[in-house]
């Protein structure tokens, strides 16, 4: 497993800026980081179940990226088989994580084994990945699939 620097939340409040931020297409560019890409997916599963993520995540993120000045193309931008891939393993981490506050628990996603940025490269080739397919749609894993059982609550 890859070490990862982990940029940890300071509260629910923080976390919560995050996904209202993704939402309302105000949250700064700079601020728009791995870390809150999971933070935002596990908020609006969390605490948000008017908004099915699976559904709904594509069209916002791609409005975001539009507000910030970016396009969704081809080669930057929105990707879908990465979004629904972190949807799943965010999904199954909170299936088998402990009720905690909001922040603990984006915290210890962060911590956990899909916190690292190359972890979809454990079931992608980099080829299949970054394909102009699986940025448009839904690609299956060409490595390994993914097992609902294999993600955890624990660190990396």
């Amino acid at each position: 497993m890859t070490d990862h620097t982990i940029r940890p939340f300071a509260s629910d409040a923080a976390v919560r800026r995050v996904g209202e931020g993704l939402l309302a297409r105000t949250l700064p560019k700079a601020e728009w980081t791995h870390e809150a890409h999971l933070a935002a997916c596990a908020w609006l599963l969390l605490e948000r179940p008017d908004f099915l993520p699976e559904h709904d995540l594509p069209g916002t993120i791609r409005a975001y990226n539009l507000a910030c000045g970016g396009v969704n193309d081809d080669t930057q931008g929105y990707h879908e088989t990465l979004t629904q891939l972190y949807i799943r393993g965010v999904r199954q981490f909170l299936v088998r994580r402990e009720p905690a506050s909001l922040v603990d628990t984006v915290n210890a996603l962060l911590a956990s084994e899909i916190a690292p940025r190359d972890w979809p490269l454990r079931h992608y080739s980099r080829d299949c990945l970054f394909s102009v397919a699986a940025r448009r749609g839904w690609v299956e894993p060409d490595l390994a699939p993914l097992c609902h059982g294999a993600v955890t609550g624990k660190g990396a």
